[in-house]
């Protein structure tokens, strides 16, 4: 038995109890959810096996998992300094979990029943002004496969508000040569139409064009690596954030940062919340009202250069 001031950390390839797979498999065949969600309910789920056994428990039998056993693994992610917003995910996916071990039988009730996630601080989503945007998709750079591909995945964040795991699904049959839109798959297995822009049309046929010269006829992914697999979200990352800097931005963003902007931007501009909840495939609006800040500090900013009454005197 490991000491009980050790770190339980995920391992890989360490096989999981057998409820927890079967738990899974639901989530991907059932529910719909995709494999990055899977992956990640999976990772925590495996975390929380690995703290119980510090504890002489484990998922392996969820009956004996206890209210304490739950407040006690929230206590040692604290003690190391986990974010609140990891803490939370890790609850939900506990959470899910064991409502699915409940409906099965296996529990009476859930250990987490009544337990409230922890307060969640209030973070601004970063997100580029409409020139460091304009900058990150107009510098120039050298015209070959590579630099085609990064600007094609660029546009589509940014323009079309993919998700990064949306975009990174797509398989080069989903955007049909011309076409104006592009079916995407979001959270919990939601399908909708996400509306290409011009731009986002033309680095994408751009793309498909060179294409081949890293594509090995292995992958049907739109979105390829060098070595022609499937691209992944650490690659997106870097290839995001190696254009901030061609770009000269003074800090670089994430994938979302640029759905971030695409938001913030068609507000500013004046789309109404509900058109951007569609197509941003936000379930609630709420969740799309995190932007409504963003567009009320632009609107100061132009009252404050503008309006006589906000004691800017005219130049």
């Amino acid at each position: 038995m490991a000491k009980r001031n050790e770190k339980p950390r995920s391992q890989p390839g360490r096989p999981l109890p057998v409820r927890v797979e079967a738990f899974l498999g639901r989530l991907a065949v059932q529910k719909g959810y995709s494999d990055a969600t899977v992956a990640a309910y999976g990772r925590d789920l495996d975390q929380f096996d690995l703290f119980l056994r510090t504890r002489g428990a484990g998922l392996d039998d969820p009956a004996a998992v206890t209210r304490a056993h739950v407040q006690s693994f929230l206590a040692d992610l604290h003690r190391r300094g986990v974010k609140k917003s990891s803490m939370g995910r890790k609850l939900s996916a506990l959470r899910t979990f064991f409502h699915f071990m409940a409906e099965q039988g296996v529990v009476a009730e859930s250990p987490l029943e009544g337990l409230a996630n922890p307060r969640q601080e209030k973070r601004t989503p970063r997100a580029l002004n409409v020139d460091q945007a304009k900058a990150l998709l107009e510098t120039p750079r050298e015209d070959d496969a590579v630099t085609r591909r990064d600007l094609a995945l660029a546009e589509l964040l940014y323009g079309s508000g993919l998700r990064i795991s949306e975009a990174l699904d797509l398989d080069v049959r989903d955007v049909a040569r011309g076409a104006q839109e592009v079916r995407v798959l979001g959270k919990g297995g939601k399908e909708r139409i996400a509306p290409l822009t011009h731009a986002a049309r033309e680095a994408l046929d751009r793309w498909l064009a060179a294409r081949g010269e890293l594509a090995t006829g292995e992958s049907d992914a739109l979105f390829i690596g060098v070595r022609g697999g499937r691209l992944q979200r650490r690659q997106a990352a870097r290839i995001v954030a190696e254009l901030c800097k061609r770009a000269g931005l003074p800090e670089a963003i994430s994938p979302h940062g640029l759905r971030h902007s695409f938001a913030t931007h068609l507000l500013e501009a004046g789309a109404d919340m509900r058109s951007v909840q569609e197509l941003l495939g936000h379930a609630r609006l709420t969740t799309t009202q995190r932007y409504t800040h963003l567009n009320l500090a632009h609107l100061v900013a132009v009252y404050d250069k503008a309006h006589p009454g906000s004691g800017n005197p005219k130049k």
